[in-house]
């Protein structure tokens, strides 16, 4: 594959962006054309600009990697998504891949990897890092029950969003959401808030602060 690889990246520090940016530059087939500091606007700008690649940090504000994998796969299907993260637990590699994410790199081996990851998920072949392996979801009883707008719902519940930032991040009525969060905690048996952000870092969904 000789054309460029056009990338987006998307961390909300800025100088991991700028330590990105330089790592793939370096390799003149890579050209990064934007950076994005949340989810929000990570999916925002792969409308605007198309890229082939995004490399998607999995803990960032607004919506996380997660959430923004999923509309980016949903609306833009010939964008592909590298995840990084600093977690090895398989509940993470396994949401980051049904979210629609093409790779999963952890942060510890972007020096190594990086460059090799993107080029990996631009030609549309799936990548994971050493030491991380993928288990479906067919092994997780509980999550399964849960349709895709319910799991995210309770991962911004968990992120501690309201109904009415909910209803706004996913364009829903509040009423919708309601709906939703009613749903999945009596799926899940489950009447209160608290207990249902620690199902949802207990799952994976979400990353502990």
């Amino acid at each position: 594959m000789n054309e460029d690889i056009s990338v987006l990246l998307a961390d909300d520090h800025s100088l991991v962006r700028r330590g990105f940016r330089r790592m793939l530059e370096d390799d003149e087939q890579i050209k990064v054309v934007g950076e994005a500091s949340n989810g929000v606007e990570a999916i925002r700008m792969c409308y605007e600009l198309k890229p082939k690649v995004v490399v998607m940090d999995l803990s960032m504000p607004e919506l996380d990697g997660v959430q923004a994998t999923k509309e980016i796969v949903k609306h833009s299907p010939d964008t592909q998504v590298l995840v990084l993260s600093m977690h090895a637990e398989d509940n993470y590699v396994r949401n980051a891949f049904d979210a629609g994410a093409k790779g999963y790199l952890l942060k510890s081996a972007i020096d190594v990897d990086l460059v090799g990851a993107v080029k990996a998920v631009a030609e549309g072949k799936r990548f994971i890092g050493a030491g991380l392996k993928y288990v479906s979801t067919e092994s997780d009883d509980e999550l399964s029950r849960l349709t895709a707008r319910e799991k995210q719902v309770l991962q911004l519940i968990a992120q501690g969003k309201s109904n009415k930032e909910i209803a706004a991040l996913l364009d829903l009525s509040v009423n919708t959401v309601s709906v939703h969060r009613a749903n999945l905690m009596e799926k899940m048996d489950i009447h209160r808030t608290a207990e249902l952000v620690l199902f949802a870092i207990r799952k994976g969904l979400v990353t502990p602060q």
